[in-house]
């Protein structure tokens, strides 16, 4: 897990007059609305003495504590301590990590990090949401697997044919065969694009709104965007378009909350989210199976525990991509977090820790110490 990126909190929907408590990267947090409306994202634990604000509540704006009452501002600095009395100075080490939070497609994002806002990515683009001729759906669900073996199964074209009944044949036909896969580089990922033979949709309203005919050759390419988000296009004709748009967010090491934003130029009308949303799952839950067989569970760390192909170089692209991160100090030492985190509250460090670097009450949750690395590809100043 890797700290420094937007992370797909929650759908905007979901907040409401009651404070939100949302686990990721293996820690808790806080999502709460102030008297304006705008969004907030907190470390959940309450400084005083262990609270979860989570379970507390929203008044004027500010969410309170359920243990003692203490309440907590957008920028994570405590405003009251009922036991102090009304007219009490606040001590300053009353605070709690805050994390900007912006709110785009239907989804609360929080930047779990403390780069300062010039030097962070930026959420995943959806360039065609909201315009003309495009309609939208919006998906929430958990499984136990990791995130990045599900980003991998993304970026693995070679998979489709048998795993997925309804993109190829099993190896039963002549058109198993992989393409030779060129790796694209964009600023913050990389991926490809790629042509398969798909069988007809059991849709058939679908079938006739895509145009497509029996064993069609479909284009299609995905993409990954920082460590766990990622866009499949595919194409079933030049005219006909559908963009899975992929916000993955670690609950912890072993548990992933995706999000999926399906964008598509046809059936654009909400009566038909139905019919994708059950496609969708079908697909979802025959990788889901494969995946959560997989030896070892989580990606390996060393090269050379699998024997690769070249259809699996977008895979390793995005390996590459994870160490050049890793080399930068990003990435949060799992098994260190989850020993401390039986003993001591800890927090993801956030901005405000460059700015205020004492004072703190929580410690900040162990990284795999950086260190000097050079990744080829991409974006010389993000990927290296």
């Amino acid at each position: 897990m890797f700290i420094n990126f937007w992370y797909a909190a929650a759908r905007s929907d979901r907040l409401g007059d009651a404070p939100l408590k949302v686990r990721m990267l293996g820690q808790d947090f806080v999502l709460f609305r102030d008297r304006d409306g705008a969004a907030h994202c907190l470390a959940n634990t309450c400084v005083h003495r262990g609270g979860s604000l989570g379970d507390g509540r929203v008044l004027d704006g500010y969410v309170q504590c359920p243990y003692h009452g203490w309440r907590f501002a957008g920028d994570g600095r405590c405003t009251r301590v009922p036991s102090l009395g009304a007219a009490a100075r606040i001590p300053g080490r009353a605070r709690v990590d805050s994390y900007p939070v912006v709110e785009r497609y239907g989804l609360v994002f929080a930047f779990l990090g403390d780069l300062p806002e010039a030097e962070r990515p930026p959420v995943m683009p959806i360039p065609e949401y909201g315009q003309p001729g495009w309609g939208v759906s919006v998906e929430e669900h958990e499984q136990d697997v990791d995130y990045q073996r599900t980003i991998e199964n993304g970026l693995d074209p070679a998979h489709n044919e048998f795993v997925h009944t309804t993109h190829g044949y099993s190896g039963t036909g002549s058109g198993s065969g992989v393409p030779e896969l060129r790796v694209e580089e964009r600023p913050w990922g990389s991926g490809f694009v790629t042509t398969y033979v798909s069988p007809p949709l059991a849709d058939e309203r679908m079938q006739a709104a895509s145009g497509r005919r029996r064993d069609a050759v479909v284009t299609a390419g995905t993409f990954h965007h920082g460590p766990s988000n990622m866009i499949t296009s595919i194409n079933p004709t030049p005219e006909v378009s559908i963009n899975q748009n992929v916000f993955k967010t670690p609950v912890d090491a072993g548990r992933t909350r995706t999000f999926l934003v399906q964008t598509r130029n046809f059936l654009t009308g909400a009566e038909h989210d139905g019919r994708f949303t059950e496609r969708n799952a079908f697909v979802r839950n025959q990788d889901a199976v494969v995946i959560a067989g997989l030896a070892p569970f989580h990606t390996p760390e060393r090269p050379g525990r699998e024997y690769l192909v070249p259809a699996d170089r977008a895979v390793v692209r995005y390996r590459e991509w994870l160490a050049a991160w890793e080399a930068r100090g990003w990435r949060i030492d799992a098994e260190a977090q989850a020993a401390r985190g039986r003993r001591e509250p800890l927090a993801i460090p956030s901005p405000g820790r460059r700015s205020e670097p004492h004072g703190w009450v929580q410690d900040t949750v162990p990284l795999v110490p950086a260190r000097s690395a050079t990744v080829t590809g991409g974006e010389a100043g993000h990927a290296a």
